[in-house]
């Protein structure tokens, strides 16, 4: 299903299903999901431009490329940058052509100045933008493509998806006062997807 800037989406919808099936027709990221999930890191999930850009991109009839690929995971053991480094090294070996972003969100909560996060959703539920906090992982499967399914794909928000589908942009109130619009402003995402709106909702 391609969306244009003229088309609306149904008013009763499974949010969950199409977007499993706009990831699956999406080679590029099926394939980047693919090269994660041979990693076997704990709590993982392809996060933030990864799934927002893709609905944002349908539902304006775009196609945008990734500036990075967001791959977060959780591990209290190990909170050393030189692990992300080498999670990002074995992955830049396996799919050299992807721009990989690691982050271990078990040691992000001292950068953010929070309290120790739990899990990756649970970091992912103080990102400035609810639209953002969404991810995508999948369960154990074949190297082969096609043996990816919906059931084999899961996705991961604190929030309703029907927020990512529905053209806002939504200030997360746990996030530092000023984040949110210094972060609209310098992404241009009003500039590139023009029918965004905020709707100033904290």
């Amino acid at each position: 299903m391609n969306m244009s800037v003229n088309d609306s989406l149904p008013a009763q919808i499974d949010y969950q299903e199409l977007l499993k099936r706009w990831l699956l027709e999406d080679e590029y990221r099926l394939q980047a999901l693919l090269a994660a999930q041979q990693l076997n890191l704990s709590d993982w999930m392809l996060a933030a431009g990864f799934v927002r850009n893709l609905v944002w991109d349908k539902l304006h009839g775009l196609q945008t490329p990734l500036n990075d690929i967001d791959l977060i995971y959780f591990d209290s053991s190990d909170l050393s940058a030189d692990k992300d480094s080498a999670i990002e090294a074995e992955l830049n070996r396996i799919t050299p052509m992807y721009p990989w972003s690691v982050k271990n969100q078990a040691r992000m909560h001292l950068r953010n100045q929070h309290l120790g996060y739990i899990s990756s959703l649970d970091a992912m539920s103080y990102w400035p933008e609810k639209q953002t906090a969404v991810g995508a992982s999948c369960l154990p499967v074949a190297k082969s493509v096609s043996s990816i399914g919906p059931a084999s794909l899961i996705l991961h928000s604190p929030f309703d998806l029907a927020c990512l589908f529905d053209l806002t942009l939504q200030r997360n109130p746990k996030a530092k006062p000023g984040l949110f619009d210094l972060r609209v402003k310098n992404k241009q995402w009003l500039q590139t997807y023009p029918k965004l709106r905020d709707n100033g909702e904290w």
